[in-house]
């Protein structure tokens, strides 16, 4: 919390004037996360005036957009391989923000494959989408992630 406060320029106790715990500032920051991708990258899959292709297109573009411009990966993804089982309430959100991932992806491919196709492969997405931004973490590289993204777009005529 000390560091935090160094870097916003305040004193650790007004954070916690904010915040009761360490958990209740880092379950606000995975919520801040998912509300943005409900808004700005899983909304585009309920778009009406766009075609399947032209929805992934796009959705698989937002992706990139946030991961290229983060510094460590996906927090969501990393909290679920951390201490998600240790603290319920962080479980809780992270299995919605993938849920909505999946759903996402889901809705976009369904008219073109099916609804069971398009749900296998939307959990397949999401999965090789992680292992590829952990790739390029662990790499310094953008390529596994680029590659993903490539056969995500690909992957509809």
């Amino acid at each position: 919390m000390a560091t935090i406060g160094e870097a916003c320029g305040l004193i650790k106790g007004s954070i916690y004037h904010h915040f009761k715990s360490k958990e209740e500032l880092a379950l606000e920051c995975l919520k801040y996360i998912h509300e943005y991708f409900n808004r700005e990258i899983f909304s585009i899959a309920y778009t009406k005036q766009l075609s399947p292709k032209d929805k992934l297109i796009l959705f698989t573009k937002k992706v990139e957009e946030y991961f290229m411009n983060s510094e460590g990966g996906c927090l969501l993804g990393n909290f679920a391989l951390e201490i998600s089982n240790n603290i319920p309430l962080f479980k809780n959100e992270i299995i919605e923000y993938f849920k909505n991932w999946e759903e996402a992806i889901y809705q976009i491919l369904k008219p073109e494959i099916g609804e069971k196709q398009a749900k296998e492969k939307a959990m397949q997405i999401v999965s090789a989408t992680q292992g590829s931004i952990m790739l390029m973490r662990i790499y310094g590289k953008p390529d596994p992630f680029k590659i993903q993204n490539k056969a995500i777009i690909d992957f509809l005529p």
